[in-house]
């Protein structure tokens, strides 16, 4: 690396690209503790570090396939500039800022993937983007599947659990559960840092590439821990507004739901990491709430408010693009 390359405009970029991750972590922080918040189980403070712990232990655990995905994944790298990378992560942090004011759980991860193809396409064209064959069309998959897998599973995981404990003493197995939610708390929380913070880095990465100061694109490992560091940061600071939704305004949560909504979460997260696909971890979660709760009685889920949280969905990467490109366009004409 030569570091003779790091010129000001790209020092300033990598501070804003770590200003994205630590809003990612704050903006995402309720999605690991929401269910242990919500029932109980911490109180917001000590669950806020517990999950920021548990961010930053999975820099230890997973390489980077997702970092590469972002980086090289929706647009050419040879296309990327400056512009294009600052167009990306302003159009995704405004986004985030006004998603956390409102409170809606909508994706940090589809933000910036959002931005990096508004960008792209700001500079390039329709053309500048990969539609086949790269990172967007796993993502756009990842969209529908990621939800639906977390249902499904805390589907099967309450129906499992259920079926297992349906001759228990019911507080016996509630304090059971309760502890059993400090452990898959902290396994969701490793899937979050493993799949969001490694995102960031595919941002830096890409940024140093076409700065030059890598010949070949490369992921650093100081780039790595940087972002799973300062996520975990974020993710400590927390965000009590979507913390609210997500713990008790789709459901009420028992400990029984709460372990088998972060458990599925986890084991969907785990899975989209090994296989470098970009998903949301909003997503996931709020579908392994729904599915918990569903099975439990579909009735207990607020439905409206669940379909005005799949709109956020809809909207966000179409939102961060316009964004991004506004962004992308600003910077052109002041450079």
């Amino acid at each position: 690396m030569d570091m003779s390359l790091l010129s000001y405009t790209v020092i300033f970029l990598i501070i804003v690209a770590l200003a994205f991750d630590f809003m990612n972590g704050m903006h995402d922080s309720a999605n690991a503790i929401a269910t242990v918040v919500a029932t109980r189980v911490l109180k917001p403070f000590q669950a806020v570090l517990w999950a920021g712990f548990f961010n930053f232990a999975a820099f230890f655990l997973f390489e980077s396939h997702v970092a590469n995905t972002i980086g090289k994944g929706f647009i050419s790298p040879d296309l990327v500039d400056n512009a294009v990378v600052f167009g990306a992560l302003a159009g995704a942090i405004v986004w985030n800022v006004i998603t956390w004011l409102l409170g809606i759980p909508s994706s940090s991860s589809h933000a910036l993937v959002g931005g990096i193809v508004g960008a792209g396409m700001a500079k390039g064209g329709v053309n500048a983007v990969l539609w086949s064959g790269g990172g967007l069309t796993k993502t756009i998959y990842a969209i529908v599947l990621s939800p639906f897998t977390g249902f499904l599973i805390a589907v099967l995981l309450m129906i499992t659990a259920s079926w297992a404990f349906v001759k228990s003493n019911p507080s016996w197995a509630d304090g059971v559960f309760r502890k059993l939610q400090l452990a898959t708390s902290a396994l969701y929380s490793i899937g979050h840092g493993a799949n969001d913070a490694q995102k960031t880095a595919g941002v830096i990465a890409v940024l140093l590439y076409s700065n030059h100061v890598y010949k070949e694109f490369t992921v650093p490992n100081w780039a790595i821990f940087a972002c799973y560091l300062t996520m975990g940061v974020g993710t400590m600071l927390g965000g009590w507004r979507i913390v609210k939704t997500m713990g008790s305004k789709i459901t009420k949560l028992s400990a029984m739901q709460g372990a088998c909504s972060n458990l599925a979460g986890a084991i969907t997260l785990f899975m989209a990491s090994n296989l470098g696909i970009p998903v949301s971890t909003t997503h996931t979660i709020t579908g392994a709430i729904i599915g918990a709760g569903t099975a439990k009685r579909s009735s207990s889920v607020r439905w409206r408010l669940a379909s005005s949280i799949v709109w956020a969905w809809i909207i966000t990467m179409p939102a961060a693009a316009l964004m991004a490109a506004l962004f992308y366009w600003a910077a052109r004409f002041l450079q």
